[in-house]
């Protein structure tokens, strides 16, 4: 059977492919288009395999809520481009929607959870990658449950923030919190999170940064500790200066609102992670000469 342009667009149409993509396709099948789908997933997949070892460092974060479960979690991608495809928006919006309505807790049981279409998250992940062509991956997942819970979604969607209140806060000034955390990026809730090798390192800046020549030890050791003390105040939330009121510390305002905050979420998109530098006229030239 000829391959028509009429017959591209179709497949095109069904399998959101691109136009050179369905055309080799239908002509590897003569013309099938039900065996051209097949053909294009097969290679498709083959593609994907292929990106496996590619680093992922764009991409979204989301956080969602539904009654007293919430949900936040990042989907990396090779470029920022492709937050603007709808497509891969969509596949968002999807997997948001079925982790809130699964049980998953971890990014193990995440991976199995299965959307509408009966793919599961993986899966889903692995055809969106062989479509948009990029490496498409669900990098992390935090769930929580709880009576008063506040999100935060910038609208870059490159940072996300879920809060876990306890006690009578109002919407309103619970999400001023979540703002806050997204703005100020705490590392930690508490200074107790705080990690010993972080305070050692700190404390061995700070003294090889401090002039204290001719201080009393006793005077010395109190200007090393008020300096460290600022330093852990500037990472953990309930520390900082809030925000909205500047006079008060964040753990005081909340405490003031009948409550306190059990957990802290804040993802964005890529922290972590080691970006790779890439020449990308060569990268072109490289994909061409293997085509």
């Amino acid at each position: 059977m000829a391959v028509t342009p009429q017959l591209i667009k179709e497949l095109r149409e069904m399998t959101s492919a691109g136009m050179m993509d369905c055309k080799k396709a239908l002509e590897a099948t003569n013309g099938n288009i039900e065996e051209a789908v097949v053909w294009l997933r097969e290679n498709g997949l083959a593609k994907a395999a292929k990106k496996a070892d590619r680093v992922a460092a764009e991409g979204v974060s989301f956080a969602k809520a539904n009654g007293n479960r919430a949900i936040i979690f990042e989907v990396n991608s090779e470029t920022d481009f492709v937050s603007k495809n709808d497509k891969f928006m969509s596949l968002i919006e999807n997997i948001g929607n079925a982790l809130l309505e699964s049980n998953a807790t971890s990014l193990e049981e995440a991976l199995e959870v299965k959307l509408a279409s009966g793919q599961t998250i993986s899966e889903a992940c692995v055809e969106a990658t062989a479509t948009i062509g990029e490496k498409i991956e669900l990098r992390r997942i935090a769930a929580v449950e709880g009576s008063k819970l506040s999100i935060y979604n910038h609208a870059n969607h490159r940072i996300s923030v879920l809060l876990n209140f306890d006690g009578n806060i109002s919407d309103e000034d619970a999400y001023n919190v979540s703002m806050h955390v997204a703005a100020m990026s705490p590392k930690y809730l508490t200074e107790s999170e705080v990690p010993q090798e972080f305070k050692d390192q700190e404390m061995h800046i700070i003294k090889e940064t401090t002039d204290l020549a001719g201080k009393p030890e006793n005077v010395a050791e109190n200007i090393l500790k008020g300096k460290l003390n600022k330093k852990i105040a500037e990472i953990t939330l309930l520390d900082q200066g809030f925000v909205m009121d500047e006079k008060q510390t964040v753990g005081n305002f909340v405490k003031s609102k009948g409550s306190s905050i059990k957990q802290m979420f804040r993802f964005e998109v890529g922290e972590g992670i080691e970006k790779v530098t890439t020449d990308f006229a060569a990268e072109v030239a490289a994909q061409l000469a293997g085509n």
